[in-house]
C-alpha cells in the first residue's frame, strides 16, 4: 500500500534550509519544505507544554513539601519544647533614638531557650516598643543564625519613627453627678533628645470646680534605669464652696520612683492653701484655712486578672495604697497616714452572659506626731463618698455610692448663721468628710434580649451598695462601738442599663509646618484594653473607655443631713 507524501513526511526529521541550497525546481519540493517547518513548530509547543507541565507539578510538590513541613514544625512546636539560642539581636531604622532605649525594651530576647519562649518574648517586645510612643511601625524578623552554630536565629528589629514629634489633643465631657462641664487639653513633644523623651503639657478646667495646669516629662528605663522616670508640675485649684465651703489652690512636684507592672512608689511634694472666700464656713472647716506644706510617699499595689474593665465576667482585682506625709522636718509639714484597701470579682453565672459582680472597699486615715490623738486629720485629705459612678468600673479606694450627691453623706457641720434683718437665716452644710471609709456593693449584669441590643453592648443590672463614713480623730474612736458602726451605714439599690460608649479623640499633629486635624476611632475592644495593662499603651491608642448608665435607684437608707434622692439617674463610668 502506498503512503501519500503528506503523511510519509510526519516520519521524516525537520529539515533546515541550508543558504547554500539551489531553490527547488518545482512546487512540490517547496510543499514538503512548508510541511517540514509546520512540524516543527508543532513539536516545539508540545515541548512548551510538558515543561510547563513539569513546572506545575514541581511547584505542587514544593508546596506540598512545604505546608508538610509547616505542618510538622507546628506540632513540634506544640507538643514539645524546641531548644533555640539567640546570636544576635540587629537594630534597624532608628535615626534619632539611641540605640540604648531600644535595647532596654528588647532586653528579653536575649535571655530565651527555646522557640516557644523566644516567640513570646517577640510579642512582649514589640508591645514595649509601641507604648514608648515614638515609634509609628515595628517590625520584628526572626532569621536561621550562622551555618556553623546550629540551633540559633537572628532578631531583627526594625522601627519606623514618627514623622513629626508634636501631638497634641482636646475634648469637652461633662460629670452629671456634679453637673460642670470640663474643657481639656494637651500637647505633647517626642523624643527630643533621642532617649524617648515624652513633654508634655496639660490644661483642665472645670466650669464651678476645678482647673489644672501641669507640664511633666517621662523618661523610659534605658540603660541601668531599671524602671521609668517621670517628674510632673502640677499647678491645681478645686472649687468645694458649694459641699465643704473652702477652695483649694496648691503647686506641686510629683516624681515617679518606681513603675512596674504591680507596684508604684511616688513622691509627692506641694504647697497647699485653703480659703474660704464666702466667709461662711464651719467652725471645723475655718479651723483648717491657711498654708500647708504636703511632703508625702505613696505606694501602690495593684492586680487586675478581669477579663474587661467595663464588664467584667470572670476574674478579681485587687488594689492596695499606701501613704506616710510630713516626711519634711517644717512645722507646717501636714503629718498623716492614709491605707486604702479595694477588692473586686466576678462570677459567670452560664446563661445569657450573667455575672455577678461584687466588692468591698475600705479606707482610714490618722494624724501621727506629737498630740495626734487630739489633732484632726487633713480636710483634703480625707474621704468623701457619693456620686454615680458605678464601683464595678472605679478601682482605687472607697468613693461611689449609688444614689448619693458628690460629698452627699457623712459627718457634717452647719455652717455659720447669717444674720440680717432681726432674721437669723442657716446658710447650708459642710461635710466634712470622714477619717473611717467602707463601702460595699454587688452588681448583677445581663445580656437584654433584643439581638440588635447585644450586638451593640448595651445590657441591664440590678445592684445593691452600702456605704459609711466615720471620724476617728479628736478622741472621737473611744465613742465607736459595733452598734454605731453598723448603724451609719446608707444603702441603696437599683436596677438600669448600661450602654457602652466608642468616643473618638481629636488629634492635631504639626508636619513640616502645617498642621494636620485628625479623628483617631476608637479601635480596640474591650478585651484588647484590658489585656494592656500600661496605661500608656491606651494612651497612645487614643482610647477612652467609657459607660453611660441610666438607673433608677431607690434610697433604702439614709441619715439626717445626707443627699440622697429616689428615682433616675445619669452617670458616666470610666476604668481610668
Amino acid at each position: 500500500m502506498a503512503v501519500p507524501e503528506e503523511e510519509s513526511s510526519i516520519h521524516k526529521p525537520p529539515t533546515v534550509p541550508r543558504p547554500d541550497k539551489e531553490p527547488a525546481v518545482n512546487g512540490a519540493a517547496d510543499e514538503d519544505d512548508d510541511d517540514d517547518v509546520v512540524f516543527g513548530d508543532d513539536e516545539e509547543e508540545e515541548e512548551e507544554e510538558e515543561e510547563e507541565e513539569e513546572q506545575r507539578v514541581t511547584q505542587e510538590s514544593t508546596m506540598r513539601s512545604a505546608r508538610a513541613r509547616m505542618e510538622s514544625l507546628f506540632r513540634r512546636l506544640s507538643t514539645e519544647r524546641v531548644p533555640l539560642r539567640v546570636h544576635d539581636v540587629i537594630v534597624k531604622g532608628n535615626t534619632k533614638t539611641k540605640d540604648s532605649v531600644i535595647e532596654a525594651e528588647i532586653e528579653g530576647l536575649k535571655h530565651i531557650g527555646t522557640v516557644q519562649e523566644l516567640l513570646q518574648a517577640a510579642t512582649v517586645a514589640n508591645t514595649r516598643l509601641h507604648g514608648l510612643g515614638i515609634f509609628q511601625a515595628v517590625h520584628i524578623t526572626l532569621e536561621a543564625g550562622p551555618h556553623e552554630l546550629p540551633g540559633t536565629a537572628n532578631v531583627i528589629v526594625e522601627v519606623v519613627e514618627t514623622k513629626s514629634p508634636f501631638s497634641g489633643d482636646f475634648g469637652i465631657y461633662t460629670k452629671p453627678g456634679v453637673r460642670s462641664w470640663i474643657l481639656e487639653g494637651s500637647a505633647r513633644l517626642k523624643n527630643l533628645f533621642g532617649y524617648g523623651d515624652m513633654w508634655d503639657g496639660s490644661l483642665s478646667y472645670s466650669w464651678d470646680q476645678a482647673s489644672e495646669v501641669s507640664a511633666g516629662v517621662s523618661l523610659p528605663r534605658f540603660k541601668r534605669l531599671v524602671t521609668p522616670v517621670m517628674a510632673r508640675v502640677t499647678l491645681l485649684s478645686q472649687d468645694w464652696l458649694k459641699f465643704s465651703s473652702y477652695k483649694e489652690r496648691s503647686l506641686g512636684l510629683s516624681l515617679g520612683l518606681l513603675s512596674l507592672k504591680n507596684h508604684a512608689v511616688e513622691y509627692n511634694v506641694s504647697w497647699r492653701m485653703l480659703s474660704d472666700p464666702s466667709q461662711m464656713s464651719s467652725r471645723s472647716v475655718r479651723r483648717q484655712l491657711g498654708h500647708g506644706l504636703l511632703s508625702s510617699v505613696k505606694y501602690i499595689f495593684k492586680v487586675d486578672r478581669r477579663n474587661s474593665p467595663l464588664r467584667p465576667t470572670r476574674g478579681y482585682a485587687f488594689v492596695s495604697t499606701s501613704q506616710i506625709s510630713g516626711i519634711v522636718p517644717d512645722y507646717r509639714s501636714v503629718r498623716f497616714f492614709r491605707q486604702e484597701f479595694d477588692l473586686r470579682c466576678a462570677l459567670p453565672l452560664g446563661f445569657y452572659n450573667t455575672a455577678l459582680n461584687f466588692g468591698i472597699s475600705t479606707g482610714v486615715i490618722f494624724p501621727w506626731g506629737s498630740g495626734f490623738l487630739k489633732t484632726p486629720s487633713s480636710l483634703p485629705e480625707r474621704f468623701f463618698l457619693g456620686g454615680n459612678s458605678s464601683p464595678v468600673c472605679t478601682l482605687g479606694g472607697p468613693t461611689s455610692l449609688w444614689g448619693f450627691k458628690t460629698r452627699g453623706l457623712g459627718p457634717a457641720e452647719p455652717r455659720r448663721e447669717v444674720r440680717g434683718n432681726g432674721n437669723d437665716e442657716n446658710s447650708g452644710t459642710d461635710f466634712l468628710g470622714g477619717d473611717l471609709a467602707v463601702t460595699a456593693f454587688t452588681d448583677l449584669s445581663f445580656d437584654l434580649p433584643l439581638r440588635v441590643l447585644r450586638e451593640a453592648g448595651i445590657h441591664g443590672h440590678t445592684f445593691a451598695c452600702a456605704g459609711s463614713l466615720t471620724k476617728l480623730t479628736e478622741n472621737a474612736f473611744r465613742n465607736l462601738s459595733f452598734q454605731k458602726f453598723r448603724d451609719s451605714f446608707r444603702t441603696s439599690a437599683g436596677v438600669g442599663i448600661i450602654v457602652p460608649t466608642k468616643l473618638f479623640r481629636m488629634e492635631v499633629s504639626f508636619l513640616d509646618g502645617g498642621m494636620v486635624v485628625e479623628k483617631q476611632r476608637w479601635l480596640l475592644k474591650e478585651e484588647e484594653a484590658a489585656a494592656a495593662a500600661d496605661d500608656r499603651v491606651l494612651e497612645e491608642h487614643g482610647v477612652m473607655l467609657l459607660n453611660q448608665e441610666v438607673n433608677y435607684c431607690y434610697i433604702l437608707k439614709q441619715l439626717e443631713h445626707d443627699r440622697g434622692k429616689t428615682g433616675v439617674q445619669f452617670s458616666f463610668s470610666s476604668p481610668l
